[in-house]
């Protein structure tokens, strides 16, 4: 789940942050720095960082199969998340005055982003048969347990759909 929230968070500070500058000459305004941002540049990075934070409800509500296909959709999100970092980066011919080390952290986020994207993608995988889900245990009745509180009784009973005080 940490992952899950620290790959929307990553994805989305890597589409505010600029990944494309160069200068430009305006005519009578002299030249000056053109700047796109990662929302502008790459147009998946706030689309995956909605996945992601979707994902949080999805692997908290579903179980088994459900979880491990939500799984593997995340684990291929998070392959694209890296893809659209790494796809277009130029290490050379750089003029002086841009600012590279934004560029290159936004990039560099967004494929921080992807890579803990993927690793919650496969961890909700491989977690999808032993982890408890949303409604657990509503979904197949057990034996009863014994409870002590009796308030608790009462609205055990009500969940089940039993009426508590026609025995009393």
């Amino acid at each position: 789940m940490i992952g899950l929230l620290l790959s929307a968070l990553a994805l989305w500070g890597a589409s505010k942050l600029a990944w494309y500058a160069e200068f430009r000459d305006e005519g009578v305004l002299g030249v000056k720095l053109y700047t796109e941002d990662g929302e502008q540049r790459a147009t998946a990075l706030v689309p995956l960082a909605l996945l992601a934070l979707a994902g949080v409800a999805g692997v908290i509500a579903t179980g088994g199969w459900a979880r491990r296909v939500l799984g593997v959709v995340l684990a291929l999100a998070g392959l694209a998340g890296v893809w659209t970092g790494v796809n277009g980066v130029k290490f050379s011919g750089w003029a002086p005055g841009l600012p590279v080390a934004e560029l290159l952290l936004g990039r560099g986020l967004a494929v921080l982003g992807g890579i803990l994207l993927v690793v919650a993608g496969l961890a909700a995988v491989k977690g999808a048969g032993t982890a408890r889900r949303l409604g657990a245990r509503y979904a197949a009745p057990g034996a009863k347990r014994v409870r002590r509180d009796p308030d608790t009784e009462l609205w055990e009973a009500l969940s089940e759909g039993e009426d508590p005080t026609a025995g009393r």
